[in-house]
């Protein structure tokens, strides 16, 4: 399903938004018969409570939707999304009560709410629908609610049909969607076009590695995307626990977030050159799976020492980031289901950036806050990068110890990214361990709509 407003010709049922502090001076306005139902049916208006108004033919007249307190609403967001479950199928409008600085946000919500992962159960989602509110740029809010379902369709479905090469097709559907152009290096391919790290990475599968190369747009600033598409992640022959392999689905979340991305930026028609790179593989386990100790050449000439075949993600991104900086891009980006060091340090809800530029850094906080999605800056600390040189190669891929294991990881990329390449890099999880509204239980992007609504001061649109 695609998310969609109601359409102006479509019957509404009024909304009114109501906090806790707010329903009694709402309901001293209202005539005796309201103030009687609502009284009688015990409404509070806590977040996520809604309450139907019969009129006079037994019809829906309006609904209140609770908004609870600030304090409550710090704690989530999203909180009209809360009550759509609990309406019937219809239009409705926000007519009160609801403060402009959150309509965006809300509206956005609304639309968010709608989304069901539905490849397999068929379960169809409801058709409650919201009139776009005034100031509301409807079609915008579309395109990234559009972007963002795209990005959970993918990260949902699971690896049986999310492998390389379907994770090929989704790319290759958007390229033609929206007019851009499409390549893809392919298996043993990879070696003769000087990407090593990618192939060792994916050999061992029957799912060939590949490079998914995405173009788009012939002027302004060039902004790279790089996502990591990691479809299956058993952990090589550093073999994954069963607990800690079960989520492992969605270590293409990178990848998936940039496709979203770049639908957003796509359809939204921003004036840049668009490039986005996919190292897609699956770390599985066979007789030529790389192995610890060995040592890895990569594409720019660094060489790696392999101390866990289950930290095979950077070493991807790290062929593809020196790709990307060869052309000379303005601003690179990479997106990653990266490192659990990130989750430890900041949860599943915040999705966690390094850069070394306070300019892009200042953009994305903001921009984060603005539009509902949380970002957090952890820092490229330059005394840890002793701890990615082992002394027999160049970079350690995964330094003993466990401190720090984010930062680390992020560091070992920056080498590759290039030190004249305005780089910035994300760590995210990628995924909603319980619903929250307009957020079900699976995969979730994070940080997208933030680096949507930064670039255009980033890159100076």
């Amino acid at each position: 399903m695609t998310p969609r407003f109601a359409q102006s010709s479509e019957a509404a049922i009024p909304v009114h938004v109501v906090d806790k502090h707010a329903l009694q001076d709402w309901l001293d306005r209202q005539p005796a018969r309201i103030q009687t139902w609502v009284h009688g049916s015990g409404f509070k208006p806590a977040i996520g409570k809604a309450l139907l108004i019969p009129g006079a033919e037994g019809m829906p007249e309006a609904v209140l939707i609770g908004y609870g307190t600030e304090v409550q609403r710090k704690r989530g967001r999203f909180h009209l999304a809360a009550a759509v479950p609990s309406l019937p199928d219809g239009a409705y409008e926000i007519v009160s009560g609801l403060p402009e600085d959150r309509v965006e946000e809300e509206a956005l919500g609304w639309l968010l709410s709608s989304y069901v992962f539905n490849r397999y159960a068929g379960n169809g989602g409801a058709e409650v629908h919201l009139l776009p509110p005034a100031g509301v740029d409807a079609a915008r809010l579309e395109i990234i609610a559009a972007g963002e379902c795209l990005t959970r369709d993918l990260i949902n479905t699971p690896a049986c049909d999310m492998g390389p090469e379907a994770l090929e097709a989704a790319a290759a559907q958007l390229a033609a969607e929206h007019g851009a152009t499409f390549a893809v290096i392919l298996g043993d391919d990879l070696l003769e076009r000087n990407f090593p790290m990618i192939h060792a990475v994916g050999r061992a599968s029957d799912k060939a590695p590949r490079l998914i190369e995405m173009n788009w747009g012939d002027s302004g600033p060039k902004l790279t995307l790089v996502g990591k598409g990691v479809c299956f992640d058993t952990g090589g022959l550093n073999l994954k626990p069963g607990a800690s392999m079960g989520l492992m689905k969605k270590d293409m979340g990178g990848a998936a977030t940039v496709l979203g991305l770049a639908h957003m930026i796509m359809a939204l028609g921003l004036p840049i050159r668009l490039q986005a790179l996919i190292p897609a593989v699956e770390n599985a386990v066979s007789g030529n799976s790389f192995r610890p100790q060995d040592i890895l050449t990569s594409r720019k000439g660094l060489t790696v020492e392999i101390n866990n075949t289950d930290a095979e993600g950077r070493l991807v991104l790290a062929d593809a980031l020196a790709y990307g900086a060869e052309g000379d891009p303005d601003l690179m980006l990479s997106m990653a289901t990266l490192t659990g060091a990130a989750r430890v340090a900041i949860g599943p809800d915040i999705a966690p950036y390094f850069t070394d530029d306070d300019a892009i850094a200042a953009a994305l906080d903001g921009a984060g806050a603005k539009v509902a999605d949380p970002v957090w800056r952890l820092p490229f600390w330059d005394p840890y990068e002793d701890d990615i040189e082992p002394g027999i190669a160049d970079l350690d891929n995964a330094p003993k110890g466990g401190f720090g294991g984010a930062i680390t990881a992020a560091l070992f990329l920056r080498r590759f990214a290039g030190d004249d390449t305005r780089y910035t890099h994300f760590d995210i999880y990628g995924w909603q361990p319980k619903a929250a509204p307009a957020r079900p239980k699976g995969g979730v992007g994070m940080g997208a709509r933030a680096l949507l609504e930064a670039l255009p001061g980033v890159l100076g649109l």
